[in-house]
């Protein structure tokens, strides 16, 4: 499976790859795994929980990102035929914001694994407008129990 210019998985169905639960869904499209990377995206509401004034806020963001790395966690998962692993985030590095979506933007990221040891992903992360990068990070992924 590659990375797909289209969703292959969208709206609700995404509340099967990843533990959260509204209103703290923060994906609503993914677009696929290739080798270390992955991609996701998110259609930015007035309805977000994360969302003032029309505003993303980067609580919005950095949530986004964790939730983008849960949803190629749980993807590998489920297509392994094994559950869905329950994960935190350890810490978040190298943390840049430059701007913030609005209502009504789509936003796409890119995460890249950059090391994976026991159950502790590091994760470079990419944050797309179009094709302006709006924020970047890497972040450390704990899943306890888990077996990749």
């Amino acid at each position: 499976m590659g990375i797909s210019k289209k969703a292959i998985i969208e709206g609700d169905e995404v509340l099967r790859y990843i533990p959260q639960r509204p209103p703290m869904v923060m994906v609503d499209k993914f677009y696929g795994v290739q080798e270390n990377m992955s991609a996701s995206g998110l259609l930015v509401t007035p309805e977000n929980i994360f969302c003032e004034d029309g505003v993303l806020q980067e609580c919005g963001v950095i949530e986004h990102i964790a939730q983008s790395a849960a949803m190629r966690i749980g993807y590998i998962h489920i297509s392994n035929g094994t559950e869905v692993p329950i994960g935190f985030i350890g810490s978040i590095s190298k943390l840049t914001i430059e701007s913030l979506p609005c209502v009504g933007d789509d936003i796409y990221t890119e995460v890249e694994v950059e090391m994976e040891v026991f159950d502790i992903t590091l994760i470079s992360a990419k944050v797309t407008l179009g094709e302006r990068i709006i924020a970047e990070c890497q972040m450390k992924v704990a899943t306890p129990g888990s077996t990749k």
